[in-house]
């Protein structure tokens, strides 16, 4: 077992954007999976990216946003909605709400995102 106290929960930001790092290869021994908890504020925005060798899930917990995806393409992603990005997908998201937009996200293999952001808390 592995248990891992709020204490140990590393939060990384960029403007509008905080990400809790609830399991990652810095305060887990998993080789399989890297668990965020990412908050945006309204108007804020993740650029679209992609991730080469892992896949991703998405679950909204809060608010609503636009998915940023391939071609400009743009999809609304609401509070109960999850989407899966296989490796090599392009996608990014962008709350257009007026509220707090919050979602969990589950990546396989594991990402250290500390190369994603700018500020560690």
């Amino acid at each position: 077992m592995e248990f891992i106290n709020s204490a140990d929960i590393t939060a990384l930001s960029n403007p509008g954007v905080i990400s809790r790092q609830l399991l990652n290869p810095d305060n887990s021994q998993s080789t399989r999976v890297t668990i965020t908890e990412v908050h945006l504020e309204p108007g804020a925005c993740q650029p679209r990216h992609l991730h080469e060798s892992s896949e991703q899930i998405w679950y909204a917990t809060k608010g609503k946003g636009l998915l940023l995806l391939a071609d400009n393409m743009e999809k609304e992603f609401s509070e109960g909605d999850v989407v899966r990005f296989a490796d090599g997908d392009i996608h990014g998201l962008k709350n257009d709400g007026d509220a707090e937009f919050v979602y969990i996200s589950v990546t396989s293999p594991p990402i250290h995102f500390g190369y994603a952001y700018g500020e560690k808390k």
